[in-house]
């Protein structure tokens, strides 16, 4: 596989940016935004998706410790 142009890099990321933007404004409803993400699905390379989708909810668990902070869960069968 050849790496993608800088075309087709724009528009990925572009594709990329407003299907998270449309997850963003639906609450994280997928169906909301289905088509969004088919064109995302499709320009971008599959490896692509597969990390853009990790880095979204990376991120999503990065700002929840910041705005939540840490809190361990509770032992089972603690005495």
């Amino acid at each position: 596989m050849a790496a993608p142009t800088m075309e087709e890099r724009k528009a990925c990321w572009g594709a990329r940016d407003e299907f998270w933007q449309c997850l963003d404004s639906h609450g994280d409803d997928a169906a909301q935004c289905e088509r969004l993400r088919r064109a995302f699905e499709s320009r971008c390379p599959q490896q692509w998706v597969k990390h853009f989708d990790k880095r979204r909810d990376f991120l999503k668990y990065k700002k929840k410790l910041e705005t939540e902070g840490y809190h361990p869960p509770e032992a089972a069968g603690k005495s």
